[in-house]
């Protein structure tokens, strides 16, 4: 029996038939489906309630990190990627050339050179899982300076999205010098590339900044308005999301939604896939999944809000189920 809702069975099975406790045990019959857990669309509230980032007290005390690849090659050292690091007190930013193939040495080396020489350790960096920074020696080497590295959910870019904000700001700067190409000449006859714009972009952002909030404490009236703003936007969001009902060792199912290697057409394809166990959760609005067969290579560490619980059958109570087709 087909069964579009929980509702609308209940309505044809009440026409036709009655017996002690049906409408328990038939809630208990279509909920543990499983072609109508993988099927059916996640509706109601989101799991994950809104998690604040410490909001830092000083400059360059917590900083938003992420890497822009597949540029075309400039500057005398033939740099093709560049490394944008924003402020998260003061929005300034540092956009520092480097070269993709760089190890995570290099690229620490580049980071401990151009923003701790002259900004000091941070306590807080916040980026996106780039092999740079999940190497070992990164991790270590942050570790002995006690700072915390935050890393970023899959298929969640809005843990990172200062950064990423950031990298489309320096992208439209350039663009208006690069319109038709990545060089240009100036009225003297000098041919530059984006690499050698790099310090005029960073100037032209930062320039508009009020360097007294940039170096100095923020006044009172502005921490107060910022916490007020945030306790707002953590009400409207928690009004539509609420706590994940599931704990370690629980089975979840996984949204298809950022998965494209299924087969079938788009439009016909199972809304979730699994179930998966449960490994552990991480400030209740993330979750870490165990992944089998072809989805083991996927990252297992996801957002709550793409994940719904997974109801077992019971086989005994339901012999006549047909098991799920693989």
């Amino acid at each position: 029996m087909g069964h579009i809702s929980e509702n609308r069975t209940k309505e044809r099975v009440a026409s036709t038939a009655w017996w002690p406790k049906w409408k328990q045990e038939l809630s208990e019959l279509i909920n543990t489906c499983e072609r109508f857990q993988k099927q059916s669309k996640k509706h109601g509230k989101i799991y994950g309630l809104l998690k604040h980032i410490e909001e830092p007290k000083h400059p360059w005390e917590t900083n938003n990190m992420d890497w822009v690849t597949g540029i075309v090659t400039g500057g005398k050292e033939n740099f093709n990627s560049c490394l944008v690091i924003v402020d998260k007190y003061s929005k300034s930013a540092r956009f520092l050339a480097f070269h993709k193939e760089d190890t995570a040495i290099d690229t620490a080396l580049l980071f401990w050179n151009h923003i701790i020489s002259t900004c000091g350790v941070q306590k807080i960096i916040i980026s996106d899982r780039d092999p740079e920074f999940t190497s070992e020696f990164w991790t270590n080497l942050y570790d002995m300076q006690c700072t915390k590295l935050s890393f970023s959910k899959a298929y969640h870019p809005q843990t990172d999205g200062l950064a990423e904000r950031m990298i489309k700001t320096m992208a439209d700067i350039l663009r208006r010098f690069c319109a038709y190409g990545m060089e240009y000449k100036d009225h003297a006859g000098y041919t530059h590339d984006w690499v050698t714009l790099l310090p005029e972009v960073q100037l032209a952002f930062n320039a508009t900044k009020d360097f007294h909030d940039m170096w100095k404490r923020a006044c009172d009236t502005a921490a107060r308005c910022i916490a007020e703003a945030k306790k707002y936007n953590k009400r409207r969001w928690d009004k539509s999301h609420m706590e994940p009902d599931f704990q370690e060792g629980d089975q979840v199912l996984v949204s298809t939604l950022n998965f494209n290697n299924l087969k079938g057409p788009e439009n016909m394809r199972d809304s979730f896939v699994g179930p998966f166990t449960v490994i552990k959760l991480i400030w209740k609005n993330s979750v870490e999944v165990k992944l089998t067969e072809e989805f083991s290579r996927k990252h297992p560490l996801l957002p709550v809000g793409l994940v719904k619980a997974y109801f077992q059958t019971d086989e005994d109570k339901f012999c006549c189920r047909k098991k799920n087709p693989t």
